[in-house]
């Protein structure tokens, strides 16, 4: 029932910046942590950026004071704002969710979206 659903990925030159959305849809009673991973060709996913509801924002030492993670709560939307990109963030970039899907029960899961391409070319 619940769909995350990226937008905002593309080709760009490096240096430039390319902000991305996620939108989580469904039957949703509440969401915890938002965020975004990462894979690139040949390599694991790993950490970008994550944001809870409340609190600061943690990132991985290779995007640090370049990228910014939010979120529009009202939207049910988190949001990657990526500047100064260089040709390694090159990758699919995935969202993810702690999202509670029935509130009697307390019964919550973690959520994918299907991942948006980010290439940055030099």
């Amino acid at each position: 029932q619940v769909q995350l659903v990226e937008s905002g990925g593309g080709l760009v030159q490096a240096g430039g910046s390319l902000r991305l959305s996620c939108a989580a849809s469904g039957i949703i009673f509440s969401i915890n942590g938002m965020g975004w991973y990462r894979q690139a060709p040949g390599k694991q996913r790993e950490l970008v950026a994550t944001i809870p509801k409340s609190g600061n924002q943690i990132y991985a030492d290779s995007v640090k004071d370049r990228f910014t993670v939010s979120r529009d709560n009202t939207k049910n939307t988190v949001y990657l704002q990526m500047n100064s990109l260089k040709p390694e963030d090159t990758a699919v970039y995935y969202c993810t969710a702690e999202i509670e899907i029935n509130g009697a029960v307390r019964l919550w899961r973690t959520y994918w979206g299907q991942g948006t391409q980010v290439t940055v070319s030099s």
